[in-house]
C-alpha cells in the first residue's frame, strides 16, 4: 500500500513512486487537486440568525421615557427601593459606633492570615502517614465525651444553652 500525504497547497505526495530522472533522488512525484467548491451558503444562514437574534434581545430592552430633549428621565414615585438585609445594617451600624477602624482592620487582616496558615499546616499535617487516621479517632472520641456530657441529659443541656446565651451576651454586649 502506497503511503500518501497531504501538503497545505492541495497536492499528494507519493513518498514511493519512482523518481524522475530529470529530478533530484530526493523530491518526491506531485498530483495536483482539484480545487474546493464554494463554501455552502449555511455561513450567510447563520448570519441572518444571529442578526435576527439580536434584533429580539433589542426588542427586550426597557428604556425610561423623558419629558423633553435633553432633560433628566422622568422618576415615579411607585419606584422600588432595594432594602438591605437586615444583618447587613446590623454590620454597618457597628462599624460606625467603632472608634479604632485600623486596629479592626488590622485584627480581620491578622486572623485572615492566621486562617490561611492554619490551613496550610493542617494540609501539611493531613499528608503524614498515620496522623490524620488519629486526629479523626480523636475527634470521634471527643465528639461522644462531649454529647455524653453535655447533650443527653436535660439539665446538662439546658446548662449548655445558658453558658452559651452568656458568651453571646458577653461578646455583643448586655443591650
Amino acid at each position: 500500500m502506497a503511503s500518501l500525504s497531504v501538503s497545505s497547497s492541495s497536492t499528494i505526495i507519493d513518498s514511493r513512486a519512482p523518481p524522475s530522472r530529470q529530478a533530484s533522488a530526493s523530491s518526491p512525484s506531485c498530483i495536483s487537486l482539484p480545487t474546493l467548491p464554494p463554501p455552502p451558503i449555511q455561513s450567510q444562514n447563520r448570519a441572518a440568525k444571529a442578526t435576527a437574534y439580536c434584533r429580539k434581545i433589542v426588542r427586550n430592552v426597557v428604556t425610561r421615557a423623558t419629558t423633553e430633549v435633553g432633560e433628566a428621565p422622568a422618576t415615579t414615585t411607585d419606584t422600588e427601593t432595594t432594602e438591605l438585609p437586615e444583618i447587613v445594617k446590623t454590620a454597618q451600624q457597628a462599624w460606625e459606633k467603632v472608634e479604632d477602624k485600623y486596629a479592626i482592620s488590622s485584627l480581620a487582616l491578622a486572623g485572615v492570615v492566621a486562617l490561611w496558615g492554619s490551613t496550610g499546616m493542617i494540609s501539611a499535617i493531613d499528608k503524614l502517614p498515620l496522623v490524620p487516621g488519629v486526629l479523626e479517632l480523636v475527634g470521634i472520641g471527643y465528639t461522644g465525651w462531649f454529647t455524653y456530657k453535655n447533650l443527653i441529659f436535660k439539665p446538662d443541656r439546658e446548662a449548655l444553652f445558658q453558658k452559651v446565651k452568656d458568651t453571646y451576651k458577653d461578646i455583643l454586649g448586655s443591650s
